[in-house]
């Protein structure tokens, strides 16, 4: 029997959703979790797929590790905890296409990918969703940039490395663009503060006093 988890890499713990899986079965869950953290210990920080084979008959069991989700590949790459709820205001990283490669590199024998440029376009398709800028631009125009062969020399040499000459230049272009964005985010957030408050005044000037309605009351009579 074959169960399938998404565990925290080296550090799983006890969890109803595990207890629900294992516990019927009588297997001795300590001891699994205990496998799967040993497993999973150069992966700490990240989301790890896992599948525990297990013989309820015998209570033997095995521990298969799986290569972690792109999106959590590309977090821990770019030293971020998650990716932005509103990708067309807000960036959360920039990274060089070295990272990209990278990324692609660790998980190209787990994507649908023909060879590494494929591998590497399919990394860039995660960047849109979590909100990634690429060399400072935006993921989809780096992905047709990579299809006029911008990049071709870099994937055929499968380049990892950035040179601090170009961390510092996207560095410093990130950080112009998240201060603009926070500039942009409180503007929004003002003017929806100054929309809710004239609502509210304009409601409270609507409505009549308990006063004015006593006051009708007497004149109609």
């Amino acid at each position: 029997m074959i169960i399938k988890l998404l565990v925290d890499g080296g550090d799983m713990k006890p969890g109803p959703a595990l207890s629900q899986k294992l516990g019927p079965l009588g297997m001795n869950m300590g001891e699994i979790i205990s496998k799967i953290n040993d497993s999973t210990k150069d992966m700490k920080g990240l989301k790890v797929p896992v599948e525990v084979d297990v013989n309820p008959t015998t209570k033997e069991f095995s521990v298969q590790v799986f290569s972690p989700p792109v999106s959590e590949l590309l977090k821990k790459e770019l030293g971020i905890e998650k990716g932005s709820g509103e990708q067309s205001k807000v960036q959360v990283a920039n990274a060089s296409i070295e990272q990209i490669i990278s990324v692609a590199k660790t998980k190209l024998q787990n994507l649908l990918a023909k060879d590494l440029k494929a591998a590497v376009k399919s990394v860039v398709g995660t960047c849109v969703s979590l909100g990634i800028l690429i060399e400072s631009k935006s993921p989809v125009e780096i992905e047709q940039e990579i299809n006029n062969g911008k990049y071709d020399k870099e994937i055929q040499e499968e380049k990892t490395e950035t040179s601090e000459e170009k961390k510092a230049e996207l560095k410093k272009y990130f950080e112009e663009l998240r201060e603009e964005q926070e500039k942009i985010i409180k503007q929004e957030k003002a003017a929806k503060e100054a929309e809710a408050e004239k609502k509210e005044e304009t409601e409270t000037e609507e409505k009549p006093s308990e006063e004015s309605k006593e006051e009708s009351k007497e004149e109609k009579k």
